[in-house]
């Protein structure tokens, strides 16, 4: 049985208090001491978006799950000068899990979730003790064509008018868009999930950190040679389970996975790009049996 799932704040980075939340076993005395799930969420989500799948783990594991920079109720003073990048990100969690002396953990990467640890895997390679990828990509064939597109374009010739237009992508019909897209149901999502990622996007300067993000994101790409190397030299214990009917990061990502480790288990659902919230009991029975599989 997990505890309730705690609400924190915690001050890294010089400055950046990085909201949190928090789960383990409620028969935990040393909480510490147990082994650590990592959750990176995606965009233009927060940790709210694990809410439901953190009771599900944290009956046996301390489950942390936090917000990045400019999501959900992170905080990042303008003083700090901060500069939005997946590089700057990746900076920001080392400093958030030092803080917490957290050395090893598995993780769980999600859209934007997935550079993140991957960046940080580069750094601190022996620290991921298993890799679980929820739609969370590495390869340039799991990137869907007609999604990517026109970030592509913008990525070739960042002119502007091309960047102005890409706020189309922020609207409250596009964030539903991205929730109920491939879903079989969509009537199970519940409408607070893409009304709170679209409230807190229209807070004063978050559009503007959102199009640099849409910018920087050509940097993971880029680095994909340097993720898979990573996979091939250290192999870590991974699951890559899909949502097999996500525009965004489809099916052929996934299975790439198992190029570079060949022990990659891969497993398809039948949601969308948020699959949490219609294939959650079939997501975590994959996880927690990956996660026993592997001895953690």
């Amino acid at each position: 049985m997990a505890a309730p799932t705690q609400v924190k704040t915690i001050t890294v980075d010089n400055g950046i208090d990085v909201f949190y939340r928090e789960a383990f076993p409620a028969s935990s005395r040393d909480h510490s001491a147990l082994p650590v799930v990592l959750l990176l969420h995606g965009r233009p989500a927060s940790s709210f978006q694990y809410r439901n799948l953190i009771p599900r783990l944290a009956h046996k594991y301390r489950v942390i799950a936090p917000d990045l920079p400019a999501f959900g109720f992170t905080v990042v003073p303008e003083a700090r000068k901060y500069e939005y990048t997946f590089a700057s990100i990746t900076t920001t969690i080392i400093s958030f899990l030092d803080a917490l002396k957290i050395a090893k953990f598995a993780v769980y990467v999600f859209d934007y979730g997935a550079p993140v640890a991957f960046r940080l895997a580069l750094q601190r390679p022996e620290a991921i003790t298993a890799l679980i990828s929820q739609n969370g990509n590495a390869y340039d064939e799991g990137l869907g064509a007609a999604f990517w597109a026109p970030l592509e374009d913008v990525w070739a010739n960042p002119t502007p008018e091309k960047v102005k237009a890409l706020e189309a992508l922020l609207t409250l019909e596009a964030t539903k868009r991205l929730y109920v897209t491939g879903a079989p149901d969509p009537s199970v999502i519940p409408p607070e999930a893409y009304y709170l990622d679209y409230y807190l996007m229209t807070r004063p300067g978050i559009v503007k950190i959102i199009l640099g993000y849409f910018l920087d994101y050509k940097t993971n790409v880029d680095l994909y040679p340097e993720f898979q190397k990573y996979f091939r030299t250290y192999r870590p214990p991974t699951l890559a389970v899909w949502g097999k009917n996500d525009p965004a990061f489809i099916p052929a990502g996934a299975e790439a996975f198992k190029r570079d480790i060949p022990d990659a288990i891969v497993k398809f659902v039948d949601a969308g790009h948020f699959s949490l919230e219609t294939a959650l009991h079939e997501i975590s029975e994959e996880v927690l049996a990956f996660l026993a599989h592997v001895g953690i």
